[in-house]
């Protein structure tokens, strides 16, 4: 990156840093003379800010941080908060249900599972904390995909290959046609397609702006997945999505 880039980003970053250090908006004279640089490069870089959703300007011409800023904490803070809230939700869910159940956040083309409540059967499906999965071959991850459109699972499907891990593993149009399913009813099945005699059954996570926090599923030997666990499974997911601050509507 050229030198000039990278001054550019370390003003805007000094601002950024200015306008935090106030509980009200600031004026451009108080944070030309916070961070040293002169009024018309600063109102120069606010505007770049303020064009890309960073910055927001009052009706007196004052300086705040914008809301995009919070969506972008929020993402970063995510996989902690997610966490978190979902514990207690998740252990009752596996008490009622008696299989494993996972908490899962997406991670680019993969889910990572960052939780889960174990079943207490001696056999039961158990997805280790820290491990990804491609999208493809989860239920979470076929939501995912469904809400991300066609155009992000096709260019998926040629970054990845669609590998197949299973028989039972999706080609491309069955996974166009499924992730839209999965999406408009609210829920996802892993029919095997991660692993021979594995089902799962899953729901998506919202937070605060509406945007997918991350995924609940349960996951159990595919003779024992029951279609009964579904509501359950969803109100769960719902319940985790509205401590997080969701609140009905998503982006």
């Amino acid at each position: 990156m050229p030198k000039s880039s990278i001054q550019v980003l370390d003003r805007a970053a000094m601002l950024l840093d200015a306008i935090a250090g106030y509980d009200e908006p600031a004026s451009l004279k108080i944070l030309s003379a916070d961070t040293g640089l002169h009024p018309s490069t600063a109102f120069r870089i606010l505007g770049a800010l303020t064009k890309v959703g960073f910055v927001e300007r009052n009706v007196q011409s004052h300086y705040l941080l914008g809301r995009k800023l919070a969506r972008l904490a929020q993402k970063v803070q995510r996989g902690g908060d997610i966490r978190r809230e979902a514990l207690h939700i998740m252990e009752a869910l596996r008490d009622r249900v008696g299989e494993t159940v996972n908490l899962s956040i997406r991670a680019g083309d993969e889910v990572v599972y960052v939780e889960r409540k174990a079943s207490q059967k001696m056999i039961r499906v158990e997805q280790v904390i820290g491990s990804r999965a491609p999208l493809h071959v989860t239920g979470v991850g076929k939501l995912m995909l469904g809400t991300l459109g066609e155009d992000f699972i096709r260019a998926y499907a040629e970054r990845t290959g669609l590998p197949a891990y299973t028989e039972h593993t999706l080609p491309l149009d069955a996974l166009l046609a499924e992730s839209r399913q999965d999406v408009e009813q609210g829920y996802a099945f892993d029919n095997q397609e991660a692993e021979e005699g594995v089902g799962c059954i899953s729901a998506l996570v919202y937070d605060a702006v509406g945007e997918v926090a991350g995924g609940l599923s349960i996951s159990a030997p595919i003779e024992r997945r029951r279609d009964e666990w579904i509501p359950l499974l969803k109100q769960a997911a719902k319940d985790i999505s509205e401590r997080l601050g969701y609140t009905g509507k998503s982006r």
